[in-house]
């Protein structure tokens, strides 16, 4: 199997949405029964990109910048307007059995799984629809229950689970039938920090030791940080940001906090290129470092020569911050050229 070889292609992908708009008082609704006005919404703009096997790809942007109609495009729910997509090398709105036998879906808000019925039997079910062997699925099983710690859970009916473990099981829900492409589309909403950190970790194993191709919708941007090598940022249904998460924090991040623990409380700072004393209190200084002036090793080594140090840290803004930041001030983003080298 070629792993440099696209699993997901994405060509010119558009989604529009036609809504009928009701008239205004009562008269105006009566109206509209025979006479339909309708307006047009893009939620996905001519999108492309294409993703290699075993990628973890964050795909983030607003509410209603198109990240979950571009998921339901992929997994066959929605047809497009114009555009193709490809996953396994098949259209997933024209094959949708074939290409369900071969992806994994969870969305954070919806289930998978019967309400009244075990845990145990929601995933046997879903054993027979996947037309799944048992002994494979034994095998599968198996090494779930044990990553996701489920064996308290399968007795227990899904209407009576918390959502920290609905979600390990609509996990393990879409794994049964060990597919290659996983999408997850807000898998850690509304969980706890125990229960994300046990997911994250998971999620991290599978794609590292099976080879799983994961693509992740989240506005968790901890999410992104702590999995996603590769981050795509979407505005108003177009991609503006497709390349390294590593590059994003290295074209925007112009400055850090540095805290600084001297040995003495009376320590004065002065003419270090690129520092800023914003507070101080007793032994302890936080100071901001601009790049664009002096590089941060260049900085510590001039405070570690001059000064007698008991303690120093390094903190750069998160993902986050730099999103909400290229959002609110609508920042120009380099032209989109990370899938260009899929096909180089």
């Amino acid at each position: 199997m070629n792993k440099d070889k696209p699993i997901i292609e994405v060509n010119d992908l558009k989604k529009v949405f036609k809504i009928h708009i009701s008239g205004d008082g009562f008269a105006g609704k009566v109206k509209s029964l025979f006479q339909r006005k309708y307006k047009l919404i893009t939620a996905v703009n001519a999108i492309n990109f294409s993703v290699r096997r075993g990628e973890f790809v964050g795909y983030v942007g607003e509410n209603g910048a198109g990240k979950s109609t571009t998921i339901k495009m992929l997994t066959g729910i929605l047809v497009p307007t114009s555009g193709t997509a490809k996953i396994n090398g098949m259209i997933p709105y024209e094959n949708r059995k074939k290409n369900a036998e071969k992806i994994g879906v969870v969305f954070g808000q919806r289930t998978q799984l019967w309400w009244d019925l075990p845990v145990r039997e929601s995933f046997d079910l879903l054993r027979i629809i996947f037309r799944v062997s048992r002994p494979l699925y034994d095998r599968q099983m198996e090494k779930l229950e044990k990553a996701l710690d489920l064996k308290p859970l399968l007795d227990i009916p899904v209407r009576k689970l918390s959502l920290g473990q609905r979600m390990r099981c609509d996990i393990t829900a879409s794994l049964i039938h060990n597919p290659p492409v996983l999408f997850l589309d807000e898998p850690t909403i509304g969980l706890d920090v125990l229960a994300k950190e046990s997911i994250r970790n998971f999620l991290a194993e599978m794609n590292r030791e099976e080879g799983t191709t994961i693509i992740l919708t989240t506005h968790d941007m901890n999410d992104i940080e702590h999995l996603c090598k590769r981050l795509i940022i979407l505005d108003e249904g177009r991609i503006i940001f497709d390349d390294e998460t590593a590059v994003l924090k290295k074209n925007f991040i112009h400055e850090k906090q540095i805290e600084v623990e001297f040995y003495e409380d009376d320590t004065v700072i002065t003419e270090v290129p690129g520092i800023t004393v914003i507070r101080e209190e007793g032994c302890k200084k936080w100071l901001k470092h601009d790049n664009n002036i002096s590089g941060i090793g260049d900085v510590i080594s001039v405070l570690a020569t001059r000064f007698k140090i008991k303690d120093i840290s390094v903190k750069e803004p998160s993902v986050e911050s730099i999103i909400r930041n290229i959002y609110d001030n609508r920042i120009a983003l380099p032209p989109v050229t990370y899938q260009n080298s899929l096909s180089a």
